[in-house]
C-alpha cells in the first residue's frame, strides 16, 4: 500500500527533534441507552522483543457478536504500526482510506502511526460476522524495529450500540496518540457523573509487552485500577482484550476496567495516569460508559422575517433536546443578543422528551444605530445575563447564529421607458433587460417585479423577463440589483403603441391552407377600421376590402368583379389605415399558384 511520510523533523545544531503525538480528547459523545464493544487483532505473529522472529502478517481477523437486542449506532476502525503509516487498507476486501491519522515516536528512527476510519455503514450492512484487515503490509518496515522490540501492527473496531434494556448513559470517545515511557497524564473533560454505579472506562492502546512490567501501573483520579486476571495491578497493557477474553493480541490492547469506585457523583472531568519504568504503550482511544439522565437543549433559529423599513425582526426557531438523556423542562430561558446587548427574551412552553423538539417564534427590535447587516445570537438556557439555569449532557452546545439584513428602502432611480408594439388589446412583449442597457451589471444580479412591495419582499419575481407581457397600459416596472452590501432599486414605464403591420411580398391562393391569403400582421387586431385596395397593373381598381373583408385573390371591384382569383402576376395595395398618427401604405405583391 501506499505509504505516506508526514513527520517533520527539525534539524537544529546537530540534533534532530521530532514534533510527535497528539493529545487524547473527546471525539464524538452519545447520551442514551448505550454501550459498547470492541474486536481487534493483531498482524504479530509473535509479542516482539530480542530473539523473535522479525516478521508480521499483512491480515488477520476477528469476529463481531452482538446480541438481538443490541443496534448498532456507530463502528469506528483504528489501526496502527511501525513506520509513518500505511492509510490505505482493506477491511473484507472493501478499500478503507483513513479519514485522520495520529503519530508517534520514541526518537527520530522509531516513529509510529495510527489511522481512523467511520465504518458505521460497512458493519450496518455485515453485522455478526468475522471482520478482516488485509493489504495491511509493513513486512519492510520493521526491520529496523526488530532489535528493540518495537516492531508491531494491529487493529481494533469499537462498536457503539443501543439497547432498551440499558440504564440511561453517557458514552464519550475521546481519541489522540499519546505514550509512555516513564509517565502520561490524561485529562477526560465533558463528563456528567450523575451515578456511579458500573462506570467502566476502555482502553485502546499499542506496543505493550506482556513480559514488561517494571513500574507499569494504571491510575484515575488517583486510584489504581485493575482487571484481574487480564490486567493484574503491575502490567495493565499486555496484549488482551478484555470484551474476549484473548490474551494473544501481541503487542496490543483492548481493555475495559469497572470504575465505580473510582469516580465520584457531581465529576466533570477524570484523571489518567499511566507510568512505566521500561514498557513502552501508546494509548490511542479511550472510552467512557457513566449513568447520565440529563438533558441537552440546543437552538436553531430556522428564518426570519423583515418588513421594509421597519426595524422589527421575527425569529423562528426550534429547541431540541437530541442528544440527552431527560426531558428539558418547560420554562428553560431563552435569550437573543446583538452585540452583546440583550434584545428579546423567552422561553419553552412545554416539557420537551428525549429526543423532542418544539418551535416557536418571537419579535425582536433592533436599535435604530444598529447596521442594515447584523448577526443575532440566540442562547437557550440563559437567563438574559449569560447565566444558566439546567444541567446539561453538552454545556457548550446552547448557542446559535443568525445573519439578518433589514430591509431598507433605497431611493427609486428612474430609467428612460420601454415602447412595444400593440399585439392587441394593447399587449406587447418586452425583453426587460433592454432598459438597463446604460447599466454594467450581471444578470444573476437582477430581479424585476410589477410592484416595489413584492421588490421589498422579493416575492413574485417577473419569471421570464425576456418576454414579459405588460397587464396594462402604461405599466411600471421595478427593479432590484444587487449590489453588495445592500442594492439598488430602478424603475421603468412599459407603453404599448400601435406599430406600422408588416406586409407579405406575395401570397398563393391555391387552397392548400398555406399562405392562402394576403395576410399582412399587425393589422387586423389593431388597424380595425382599415382599408385595402388592391390594382392590376393598368391601375384598375379590382378589390376592396376591409377588416372583415381579407383578400384571397378573388375580384370584387370593376368590370370583371366575379369573385374569380386574378391571374399570376403583381398588384399593387394601398393600405389606408385610417389612424391619425400613421398614413397610408403603398406597395406592390406578388400573386402566384
Amino acid at each position: 500500500m501506499k505509504q505516506f511520510q508526514y513527520i517533520i523533523i527539525f534539524l537544529l545544531f546537530g540534533v534532530s527533534t521530532p514534533l510527535f503525538a497528539q493529545d487524547v480528547t473527546l471525539f464524538q459523545q452519545f447520551n442514551g441507552r448505550y454501550d459498547y464493544t470492541a474486536i481487534g487483532n493483531t498482524l504479530n505473529s509473535f509479542e516482539n522483543g530480542p530473539g523473535t522472529p522479525c516478521t508480521i502478517q499483512t491480515s488477520s481477523s476477528a469476529t463481531l457478536n452482538l446480541m438481538l437486542n443490541q443496534n448498532i449506532v456507530a463502528a469506528y476502525l483504528y489501526w496502527a504500526g511501525s513506520g509513518s503509516g500505511d492509510f490505505n487498507i482493506l477491511l473484507n476486501g472493501t478499500e478503507i482510506n483513513a479519514q485522520r491519522t495520529f503519530s508517534d515516536a520514541l526518537d527520530s528512527s522509531r516513529v509510529f502511526f495510527a489511522a481512523f476510519a467511520d465504518i458505521t455503514e460497512q458493519v450496518l450492512i455485515e453485522g455478526n460476522t468475522s471482520y478482516t484487515i488485509s493489504d495491511f503490509d509493513l513486512t519492510n518496515i520493521i526491520p529496523p524495529y526488530c532489535p528493540t522490540g518495537t516492531n508491531f501492527g494491529g487493529w481494533a473496531i469499537t462498536v457503539i450500540y443501543q439497547d432498551d434494556n440499558l440504564p440511561l448513559n453517557q458514552l464519550n470517545v475521546y481519541d489522540g496518540l499519546q505514550s509512555v515511557p516513564t509517565t502520561l497524564n490524561i485529562t477526560l473533560d465533558n463528563l456528567n457523573v450523575l451515578d456511579n454505579e458500573d462506570a467502566k472506562i476502555g482502553f485502546i492502546a499499542w506496543e505493550g509487552d506482556r513480559t514488561l512490567a517494571v513500574n507499569e501501573q494504571l491510575t484515575i483520579n488517583g486510584n489504581v485500577i485493575s482487571n484481574l486476571p487480564l490486567n493484574p495491578v503491575n502490567n495493565a497493557f499486555n496484549g488482551t482484550n478484555s470484551f474476549t477474553g484473548a490474551t494473544n493480541l501481541f503487542n496490543m490492547d483492548i481493555d475495559v476496567y469497572n470504575i465505580q469506585d473510582n469516580i465520584s457523583i457531581g465529576d466533570t472531568l477524570a484523571t489518567i495516569n499511566l507510568t512505566s519504568g521500561q514498557d513502552f504503550v501508546m494509548i490511542n482511544n479511550i472510552i467512557t460508559v457513566l449513568n447520565s439522565q440529563l438533558p441537552d437543549a440546543t437552538l436553531s433559529i430556522d428564518g426570519n422575517l423583515v418588513n421594509c423599513g421597519d426595524n422589527s425582526v421575527e425569529l423562528f426557531y426550534t429547541v431540541n433536546n437530541f442528544n440527552s438523556t431527560a426531558i428539558l423542562p418547560a420554562n428553560t430561558p431563552i435569550a437573543f443578543y446583538l452585540d452583546g446587548i440583550l434584545i428579546g427574551q423567552s422561553e419553552t412552553i412545554n416539557n420537551i422528551p428525549i429526543n423532542g423538539s418544539e418551535n416557536n417564534s418571537i419579535i425582536v427590535n433592533i436599535p435604530e444605530e444598529s447596521d442594515s447587516e447584523l448577526t443575532i445570537v440566540g442562547i437557550v438556557d440563559d437567563d438574559g445575563e449569560m447565566n444558566g439555569t439546567i444541567t446539561e449532557t453538552n454545556e457548550d452546545n446552547n448557542i446559535t447564529f443568525e445573519d439578518i439584513e433589514l430591509l431598507i428602502i433605497p431611493d427609486i432611480i428612474p430609467l428612460p421607458q420601454l415602447v412595444g408594439c400593440n399585439e392587441g388589446f394593447e399587449i406587447s412583449t418586452f425583453n426587460l433587460f433592454e432598459a438597463l442597457e446604460s447599466l454594467e451589471f450581471n444578470e444573476e444580479d437582477i430581479s424585476f417585479f410589477q410592484s416595489i412591495e413584492d421588490l421589498e419582499n422579493e416575492s413574485n419575481e417577473i419569471l421570464i423577463p425576456t418576454s414579459y407581457n405588460n397587464t396594462s397600459n402604461p405599466e411600471v416596472v421595478f427593479v432590484r440589483l444587487v449590489s453588495p452590501p445592500c442594492y439598488v432599486i430602478y424603475q421603468f414605464s412599459l407603453s404599448v403603441e400601435n406599430c406600422p403591420p408588416i406586409v407579405p411580398n406575395g401570397f398563393s391562393p391555391n387552397d392548400d391552407n398555406a399562405n392562402d391569403w394576403f395576410n399582412i400582421q399587425g393589422l387586423y387586431d389593431i388597424f380595425t377600421e382599415h382599408e385595402l385596395l388592391i390594382f392590376n397593373r393598368y391601375g384598375d381598381l379590382i378589390f376592396r376590402g376591409n377588416n372583415d373583408k381579407l383578400w384571397n385573390g378573388e375580384v370584387n371591384k370593376g368590370i370583371n368583379a366575379n369573385g374569380k382569383v386574378v391571374p399570376v402576376g403583381t398588384y399593387f395595395y394601398v393600405l389606408n389605415l385610417n389612424d391619425p398618427n400613421f398614413e397610408s401604405m403603398v406597395g406592390w405583391v406578388y400573386v402566384n399558384y
